[in-house]
């Protein structure tokens, strides 16, 4: 059954500051409530999937289901071919427990040594229904490594990530100018197209 998103409160199935804020700021112009995962008190579910898909959707039904309402969940990483795509969906793992980037970029640059340093940022969301209905949506946007990390805006690899067309770094990037063009817009673009006109094609995938 398909379903149509007419505004009202949707969970941001998250526990990333960053993350949420970038969401809700995507959200903004859809008369879109965005309440965090961590406001609202629910667990992070394990992520055992892997795939970027399966632990976006695992971490979206979690939320649905708790709330019962509908969920975004986003599951994105730093994909970088000279690595055999690592750190991919363990890029938050790569930080540590304490969610240290610093450390998780030192470790790409440190592997990386002289190789190609040709990157990508992908993100995969899914929108959850608590009556167990999906949506999936996937962006990616292809750049560089730089090293040392440049900028104090985004988060995570976001100061080591040269976007193509483009002579600075996510860090260093405005917001704005950051949340047009980067992975999870590319994403968030194909939601709205399927889930917030009026012929909402969520469901019919």
């Amino acid at each position: 059954m398909a379903h149509k998103f007419a505004g009202g409160k949707l969970v941001i199935a998250s526990h990333n500051p960053g993350k949420v804020t970038e969401i809700a700021a995507l959200l903004a112009p859809y008369s879109v409530e965005a309440l965090g995962a961590a406001g609202l008190g629910l667990p992070e579910p394990e992520e055992t999937g892997d795939t970027f898909e399966v632990n976006a959707a695992l971490k979206a039904h979690a939320a649905a289901a708790a709330t019962r309402l509908p969920a975004l969940a986003d599951d994105s990483g730093l994909v970088v071919p000279a690595l055999g795509g690592a750190p991919g969906i363990y890029s938050a793992r790569w930080a540590g427990p304490a969610r240290d980037f610093s450390l998780a970029m030192t470790r790409v640059h440190r592997e990386l040594g002289g190789k190609d340093r040709r990157a990508a940022f992908v993100s995969v969301l899914a929108l959850a229904w608590p009556d167990g209905d999906e949506a999936m949506f996937r962006g990616e946007v292809e750049g560089r490594l730089t090293w040392p990390p440049r900028g104090d805006n985004g988060f995570g690899y976001d100061p080591i990530f040269v976007p193509d067309g483009h002579s600075i770094t996510f860090g260093e990037m405005a917001p704005e100018e950051k949340y047009r063009l980067d992975h999870r817009a590319r994403a968030f673009a194909k939601l709205v197209e399927a889930c917030f006109r009026s012929e909402c094609l969520c469901g019919d995938r």
